[in-house]
């Protein structure tokens, strides 16, 4: 059987769904994360969007695998950091915003992606997350074609629940604070056919917004047994000096322009 015409998750985000899901998801983000305050912003993966291009931190880094980083040239001037989303190469409690743009559903272990988010983030730090809807039409036909061998999606991702991903942020005492459906468009192939569906964005929005095929949820990080009385002045968390490395054996991922004067 011939091989699906995006075989890999880089092809099929070039191909008209994909530019389709990013332009959306880069709407999404830039109002997410422009009212998010601190120091130190990260996105991990997805070098084709830039999540941060809203938000006014001081440090702006891309956690990037090492395979990725000479086809993905520094095109939105941030520090590149060599890394993984299941060993972040940061100390404990050093971020304040934290992106995970489809990073879970393409993760060998997302539980310790979300562990390692947990670990990384200071106490009120934000994570932000999207990833396919299992329960839209896009998450329908990526089921059935996979029966028959040919996925709409890359086969190698895996669709994970928003009530799943919830659960798992509940047990780390993450708290959610927002979170947004979209992409209501079916899931066609081709640009033109998909330019037809244009009416089903506003009646999708209406009409059945939890099934958008597209979602992106905001969570806070608390402290375990921390209880909020009565009207809580916000406080800055003052910077660190530097983004430190985990251990000693991730600080040739930071080279010396990559350190926060």
């Amino acid at each position: 059987m011939p091989a699906p015409p995006w075989s890999s998750w880089e092809k099929w985000l070039q191909s008209p769904p994909g530019k389709y899901i990013l332009n959306w998801e880069q709407q999404c983000f830039d109002q997410i994360v422009a009212d998010v305050f601190g120091f130190h912003a990260v996105q991990v993966g997805l070098p084709q969007i830039n999540t941060l291009a809203e938000n006014r931190m001081p440090l702006h880094a891309l956690v990037i695998e090492s395979s990725d980083r000479e086809k993905h040239p520094n095109q939105f001037n941030w520090h590149q950091i060599e890394g993984h989303s299941s060993e972040l190469p940061f100390a404990s409690e050093s971020i304040d915003l934290l992106v995970l743009p489809h990073v879970l559903e393409f993760a060998a272990d997302p539980h310790q992606v979300l562990r390692e988010a947990e670990r990384v983030l200071r106490p009120e730090g934000r994570l932000i997350i999207s990833g396919f809807n299992p329960a839209s039409l896009w998450g329908a036909r990526q089921y059935l074609s996979r029966l028959i061998g040919n996925p709409y999606l890359p086969r190698d991702g895996q669709f994970i629940s928003l009530i799943r991903v919830k659960d798992w942020l509940q047990l780390l005492n993450f708290s959610l604070d927002r979170g947004h459906f979209g992409c209501y468009k079916l899931p066609l192939t081709k640009e033109s056919n998909m330019a037809r569906m244009d009416f089903m964005e506003l009646a999708g929005n209406r009409w059945w917004p939890i099934f958008g095929a597209i979602f992106i949820i905001s969570a806070i990080k608390r402290h375990p047994g921390m209880r909020l009385i009565g009207q809580i002045q916000t406080k800055r968390i003052p910077a660190i000096p530097q983004l430190s490395p985990a251990t000693e054996s991730h600080q040739n991922l930071v080279d010396s322009k990559d350190t926060v004067n």
